[in-house]
């Protein structure tokens, strides 16, 4: 999890506590989106009280605040947890050992424990401990 991350969970407990932070990313050097998630689901209300709460980052950043949408990112072990069944698209840091070379695997996610996510892929099932993915996201079925 990145410090930008962190810093936006820790100041929305605060400020939001039933807001979820997903994923919080810099792109370009420029570009903060943040997806955000909530038991009763995103809003443009609740992006733009998001957006308020943080608004002294668009000093720094272009901010942009979202829901997941389809393609959910999934970046801690409950986020995976949750959707075990579901297909997901995982982005490794390392091509693996079982695929040389491959460093993008997409299948059903069938396990996910405290250090590692388990993937039905078309390689067959392939075992990622979290640290070794870069990027992962659920899939439309």
């Amino acid at each position: 999890m990145t410090t930008v991350q962190n810093e936006i969970e820790q100041r929305l407990a605060a400020e939001q506590p039933e807001v979820e932070v997903l994923l919080a990313e810099v792109l370009g050097g420029s570009t903060l989106r943040v997806y955000i998630d909530h038991p009763k689901g995103v809003t443009l209300a609740l992006c733009e009280q998001v957006t308020l709460a943080l608004s002294d980052l668009r000093e720094r950043y272009t901010l942009e605040v979202s829901s997941p949408g389809i393609e959910r990112p999934l970046t801690k072990p409950d986020h995976f947890r949750r959707f075990v069944g579901r297909r997901a698209r995982v982005r490794t840091r390392h091509p693996r050992a079982s695929a040389p070379g491959r460093r993008s695997f997409t299948g059903e996610l069938v396990g996910a424990t405290d250090s590692e996510i388990t993937l039905a892929a078309d390689e067959g099932v392939i075992a990622i401990p979290y640290a070794e993915i870069r990027r992962s996201n659920l899939v439309e079925e």
